[in-house]
């Protein structure tokens, strides 16, 4: 089963999951250094470079960088070419897609949307 990470400043991010409702864990400042078992999907906010330090050290703890399958953002299309900037970033840092963008903490059909990206990358494991 894929798995989520995720980083939220704001909080807007962490309702997104959970309004999403699956596993996932919560990349924290105090200790981003946590081993990923299985693969999975990184969810971040779009913020300034330093401010995601955490989600960095947590990318390059052990295996997580190859185990992540895709990035996928949230943020404010008001900001035109920063609009989830920091998920192409990384996705494009590690070779990997972009799977998923939502604005703010998402909407219901957002949230289906992602479950349903979810489940098409699980079904490509097996």
């Amino acid at each position: 089963m894929t798995r989520l990470a995720f980083y939220s400043i704001t909080g807007q991010t962490r309702r997104f999951i959970n309004k999403v409702g699956f596993p996932a864990y919560e990349i924290s400042d105090a200790d981003p250094y946590h081993a990923m078992t299985e693969p999975y999907i990184l969810v971040v906010p779009a913020y300034d470079d330093d401010m995601m330090d955490s989600v960095i050290d947590f990318l390059g703890y052990q295996n997580n960088a190859q185990k992540l399958q895709g990035v996928a953002g949230g943020g404010n299309r008001n900001f035109n070419q920063l609009y989830i900037h920091t998920a192409k970033d990384i996705a494009s840092g590690l070779g990997v897609p972009v799977v998923f963008d939502f604005e703010f903490n998402g909407t219901d059909a957002d949230v289906k949307k992602f479950r349903k990206v979810v489940a098409q990358i699980e079904s490509k494991q097996h």
